[in-house]
């Protein structure tokens, strides 16, 4: 997949997962998960982590992968009827015959029939892979205790790309069971489907045609081109589906402050410890899980200069903004020589030195990472994750960094937010409206279309006890995203005035 390729949405769906009830969403440009406590928004923003976490580095690499014999494909469990062998023969030959050689990526179409003939048994993607990425982002050691608790015994979780309509649209379905083994299967649907091919692998998608030309006469031949080529087809499908997960994701985890003044100590009393041997059982740290543990790594990464770019990227100017216009300083990391572990500072405007961060205000220690991350990690594809963006700032600087991470999404980072800030939906809400008038009228703002925008509201449900998720639609006449956030404060309004009018009463007895 080309770091080229514009991302395309994700749809995603579940079902008794955490304590997740029913939803599906689809993850635009701009995604917001709004709602109470405890109603599963970072379950379901770890499980986007964890789906990037898996597919980014495993990136389908089996699609260019074409070694395999015939016999992989030729099993008892299923044959090469001679629909598929036409079928097969007809597509790699119309695609070789329209490759580009000059072209750096080109579009690869799986026809309907194609998709229609492609065996189930060929589609596998290595279920128990990805249950172990989404235990281990979870920290469960037993993927069963992800299941939501209730009279359900398994989580149901379904991905795939979003195309915009409700047909049959391919996807994967996976299984988290508690006392059963977990299961993924792939349902293609009945559509055309398509994928970028690199330049690079043209020629290994020739040599598959050419071998079923030249090895027509050869039984043996034929056969394993053919067990290659339904492969790749197969490789091609599952490539289409997962897609909008090829590019790498980033967590930044609640609590930052607390992870920033701490690590350093974490890190050395880890790395302290290792140096005793193995640790006593009953001295063993609880496990983190792996979206913290992926977060305290990179930051160990920072230790390590980046390499000198001539020109800063967009997403690098970013990082920057942040600390020229509500840090009022920059964001400092120097090497500790001793165990080779980074320490992060903070020069204010105008100082000759940095203060550490414990000393810094919440503000700057909260939104250090997001700096540092924009500045060092985050490149022009990639999905960031960030929970509760808000904390610890002034509404004016929540509404401040809500302006900046939206005109990220312009660079071309899909980012993902939980928040429980009305200050942050209110001028999401204005972003949103802003689209609407000329480009003249803006004022210097940045705007963001309605499709760009998702919004998704996690309700309490007492029967059965859970959460269910819905999409929070742009309210047209007030401009807000309805939450239960109006809920609150008209309850705090009446309650005030309730009060007044008691203490009304007393004074005129």
């Amino acid at each position: 997949m080309s770091d080229s390729a514009r991302p395309t949405n994700l749809e995603l769906e579940v079902n008794d997962f955490g304590p997740i009830i029913a939803g599906k969403i689809d993850l635009r440009p701009l995604t917001v998960f709004v709602g109470p406590s405890n109603t599963g928004k970072s379950y379901l923003a770890i499980l986007v982590y964890a789906l990037h976490k898996h597919f980014s580095h495993k990136a389908d690499r089996a699609l260019y992968n074409m070694t395999w014999g015939a016999e992989e494909i030729t099993s008892d469990s299923f044959t090469l009827s001679q629909p598929i062998i036409d079928e097969l023969t007809r597509w790699a030959k119309h695609t070789v015959a329209n490759l580009q050689d000059k072209s750096p990526v080109q579009n690869v179409v799986l026809t309907e029939q194609l998709v229609n003939v492609i065996p189930a048994e060929a589609l596998d993607i290595q279920g128990a892979d990805l249950r172990n990425e989404i235990s281990r982002c979870f920290g469960a050691n037993d993927p069963g205790a992800l299941v939501r608790q209730g009279n359900s015994d398994e989580a149901r979780i379904v991905f795939g790309k979003s195309l915009g309509h409700e047909s049959a649209h391919p996807r994967h379905e996976h299984f988290l069971r508690k006392h059963r083994q977990s299961e993924s299967k792939t349902i293609l649907g009945r559509t055309p489907m398509s994928v970028d091919l690199e330049r690079g692998h043209f020629n290994r998608m020739r040599a598959i045609a050419d071998a079923l030309s030249t090895g027509s006469q050869v039984r043996e031949g034929r056969d394993t081109a053919m067990a290659r080529l339904l492969f790749f087809a197969a490789s091609l499908a599952r490539t289409s589906i997962t897609a909008p997960l090829h590019f790498p994701a980033y967590y930044l985890p609640a609590g930052r402050t607390g992870i920033m003044h701490a690590h350093s100590l974490v890190v050395s009393s880890l790395i302290r410890n290792a140096s005793r041997g193995r640790l006593r059982e009953e001295a063993q740290a609880p496990m983190f899980t792996g979206v913290l543990t992926d977060f305290l790594e990179q930051l160990i990464k920072f230790a390590t200069p980046p390499p000198r770019q001539r020109e800063s990227t967009p997403v690098q100017d970013f990082g920057a903004k942040i600390e020229d216009d509500i840090l009022g300083g920059s964001v400092r990391v120097e090497k500790s020589e001793p165990i080779n572990y980074p320490s992060f500072g903070y020069r204010p405007k105008g100082w000759g030195h940095s203060l550490s961060l414990s000393n810094a205000s919440s503000m700057v220690t909260e939104l250090a990472p997001i700096v540092l991350y924009l500045q060092r990690v985050v490149q022009r594809g990639d999905v960031l994750i960030i929970e509760e963006p808000e904390s610890h700032l002034h509404p004016g600087m929540q509404v401040e960094v809500t302006e900046l991470l939206t005109a990220l999404v312009h660079s071309g980072v899909r980012v993902i937010i939980t928040t429980h800030s009305e200050w942050v939906l209110e001028a999401i809400g204005n972003i949103v409206r802003r689209s609407a008038l000329p480009e003249a009228e803006h004022n210097g703002g940045v705007t963001l279309r309605p499709d760009q925008v998702g919004a998704w509201l996690f309700k309490p449900k007492r029967r059965p006890k859970g959460s269910v998720v819905e999409e929070v639609l742009l309210d047209e006449e007030t401009g807000l995203y309805q939450t239960d956030y109006d809920a609150v404060s008209e309850a705090l309004y009446n309650e005030n005035v309730s009060i007044f009018n008691r203490i009304q009463e007393k004074k005129a007895k």
